[in-house]
């Protein structure tokens, strides 16, 4: 549609040129043929005028039209070149994903080819027991004594453990259990135990599943009476804490653990102890103040000293004894929870007190009516945990069938008279092949004895399946 700029000035042109024509004609007498000549002239001059310009002015407006498509088809270029690298970075992203999913699945199939492995030796041991049970071959029967902290525990045989026989033996002829006493003469027992120093160290392994390798070592205290018979933890403890004896116990057993520990870690960097503390201990403010600066005097092994508490203790803090426990988190220790009694447990607050640790009984995770009476479902357990940094331990474990039902639920950590009983340290010159050392790694006990801590009478646990073995060494956990 022709434009009404463009018909303006064709009528301004035919005026102009027809002004032109009659000037000529009425001023300067030309005749009126001769005035329409140069009237047509002069129109046909300014239509090619117009013609010019107009093609001129199209061109400069084509002109900076193809800069502009220039200026859009470079953008549309870069904007392709950074789809290109985007999609370069997901396919990386990808590919790296599925490489993380081919390592993982690499570690799984690793994982089942050791569980096969364990289930075939459980199988060979399960024959054996058919076996001997067919021969009439008397077994011997496990003799338990009900303890539900600590027991007194003797030390396994050569023939049992594998162990040269001078590992053992010079520590069997203390391992006497006690008889029944009263409590006058548990307290003067204590007494007694406490200032002479007849507190000796038990220590149980703690290992990864389904490994099984130590990780870990759990202190266990023992208080000996004047005729070197022990006294089960049931027995002193509630006596000890009446008395008032027992920071004092809690101090000396904190002196050996670390002594234990400094040895330890001259063979492996990455092992832990575990040591008791009581709520007693952490309430009295004079001997909580002598641990703190024994505790802060070893800051070192911060990292690999871990004090455990009740279950009870972190729920019933007074705020005295949550004012000590933070000075010790200050200090970089860091805490275990045991003698659990029910799942009720919050994550978050306890990680912010300092716990990376929650031992919790085999036979309680694995109790079905735990899923009606607890916030969480046992199996989830340990994920929950494990995203505030704390590990799930499994304790008390007896059995392979526990084993087995307890990797369903992501336990990482277990303990228990299937993999190992407490085991006493090896008095002077016991060494783990048969000969003497009286001048490598010997501590005094106070009491004229030493005893060598540099190589604890606790050898890497077996899978063995025969929970019975141990529980005739050492009685229950």
């Amino acid at each position: 549609m022709i434009r009404i700029s463009t018909i303006f000035i064709a009528i301004c042109m035919v005026l102009v040129a027809a002004s032109l024509g009659l000037i000529l004609y009425s001023v300067a007498g030309i005749s009126g043929m001769e005035s329409a000549i140069v009237a047509l002239t002069a129109l046909t001059f300014l239509i090619l005028y117009n013609a010019v310009s107009m093609r001129l002015r199209d061109r400069t407006d084509v002109g900076g039209q193809i800069a502009d498509l220039s200026r859009g088809t470079a953008d549309l270029a870069r904007q392709v070149a950074e789809f290109g690298r985007r999609l370069a970075a997901v396919e990386g992203k990808v590919v790296s994903a599925n490489s993380a999913g081919a390592d993982r699945i690499q570690a799984v199939v690793g994982e089942i080819g050791e569980l096969g492995v364990l289930v075939k030796q459980l199988a060979v041991s399960v024959a054996s027991h058919d076996e001997m049970l067919a021969s009439n071959v008397p077994t011997a029967a496990p003799a338990r004594k009900p303890d539900n902290e600590q027991q007194n525990a003797t030390p396994l045989s050569a023939e049992d453990t594998g162990v040269p026989t001078a590992s053992a033996a010079p520590v069997a002829l203390a391992e006497q259990t006690a008889p029944s006493r009263s409590l006058a003469q548990i307290l003067t027992a204590v007494k007694n135990a406490v200032e002479e120093n007849r507190i000796d160290i038990f220590l149980q392994p703690m290992v990864t599943l389904p490994q099984r390798k130590v990780r870990f070592y759990e202190a266990v205290t023992r208080l000996r009476d004047d005729k070197d018979q022990m006294l089960a933890a049931d027995d002193f403890i509630s006596v000890a804490e009446a008395a008032g004896l027992i920071g004092r116990i809690d101090h000396m057993v904190m002196l050996k653990c670390v002594q234990v520990l400094r040895r330890l870690m001259v063979r492996n960097k990455d092992v832990g102890v575990f040591c008791n503390v009581a709520a007693a201990t952490l309430g009295n403010a004079a001997t909580f103040a002598q641990c703190l600066d024994f505790l802060e005097a070893n800051r070192a092994l911060a990292s690999s000293f871990v004090l455990e508490f009740k279950q009870a203790t972190f729920r019933n803090l007074s705020p005295a004894e949550s004012e000590n426990l933070a000075a010790l988190a200050q200090r970089g220790y860091r805490f275990s929870i045991d003698h659990v009694t029910d799942l009720r447990i919050e994550p978050r607050e306890l990680a912010d007190r300092g716990v990376r640790f929650i031992k919790v009984p085999a036979a309680l995770l694995l109790d079905q009516r735990q899923t009606s009476a607890s916030d969480i479902h046992p199996s989830d357990l340990s994920d929950l945990l494990g995203r505030f940094g704390i590990d799930l331990i499994a304790e008390r474990i007896e059995g392979e069938r526990a084993v087995v039902d307890l990797l369903d639920y992501d336990v990482r950590f277990g303990q228990g008279f299937l993999f190992a009983p407490p085991r006493p340290l090896r008095p002077e010159g016991a060494s783990a092949t048969g000969g003497t050392s009286p001048s490598k790694a010997q501590e005094s006990n106070g009491s004229g004895k030493t005893a060598s801590i540099d190589s604890p009478a606790i050898d890497p646990p077996r899978a063995t399946g025969n929970a019975a073995l141990a529980r005739r060494a050492a009685g229950p956990d």
